[in-house]
């Protein structure tokens, strides 16, 4: 997990920090398929991040989800991705089967690794399934990861006592354990936008 002094210093955005905008795709729209989601201004966040780095010249990753099943099958409409993404110059674009961006094409810790990136921003799509997931690995392998969580969503799911629970306390139990366990920054886009625009300043001055 994450240094625990690194992770109780104020946040700051790294020069080279890397964002990764996880399975922003148009088949999560589908409410029929994924039920009712939360945090309606996700996308317009996710906008502004990535604007932000691509105005700063940072890196920006796109991983977009490839399932056997359902709307996020290649070669359909619901494997494309949101408009909000589909127009990025994306640095690296992954391709992975499962949940954790670390075990996608071509490999994230390789990139990271090769390039000397110590911090990744994570936003998209889902905020307790992929977002969570690759902001774990993330912590176990030594990086700072930074979650702003206004800049990702998620749907209710059912438990295993046949009890819905609301996609607004599943994103918020993610940030709990995230924060609690230092795997990841817990943050707002608001933030990461401010600390940006600071270090990038410090950077040129």
């Amino acid at each position: 997990m994450t240094n625990t002094a690194a992770f109780d210093a104020p946040l700051t955005i790294d020069p080279d920090a890397v964002l990764v905008v996880i399975d922003v795709q148009k088949g999560f729209e589908d409410h029929t398929f994924w039920g009712p989601r939360d945090n309606p201004e996700a996308e317009r966040r996710i906008g502004e991040l990535i604007d932000a780095w691509q105005a700063t010249d940072r890196p920006v990753v796109v991983v977009q989800h490839a399932s056997q099943s359902g709307p996020l099958v290649p070669g359909t409409p619901g494997y494309e991705l949101k408009d909000v993404v589909a127009r990025v110059r994306a640095d690296l674009h992954i391709t992975k089967p499962v949940n954790s961006a670390f075990y996608g094409t071509p490999d994230l810790h390789a990139w990271l690794r090769e390039r000397g990136a110590r911090q990744v921003v994570i936003v998209g799509i889902m905020t307790n399934v992929c977002n969570e997931t690759t902001a774990r690995m993330a912590g176990n392998l030594g990086y700072d990861a930074v979650f702003p969580t206004d800049a990702m969503h998620t749907f209710d799911m059912v438990g295993p006592d046949g009890v819905t629970v609301p996609a607004a306390e599943l994103a918020r139990a993610t940030a709990t354990v995230l924060h609690a366990m230092r795997f990841a920054k817990v943050v707002t886009t608001g933030a990461v936008l401010a600390a940006a625009t600071a270090d990038r300043a410090a950077a040129i001055g």
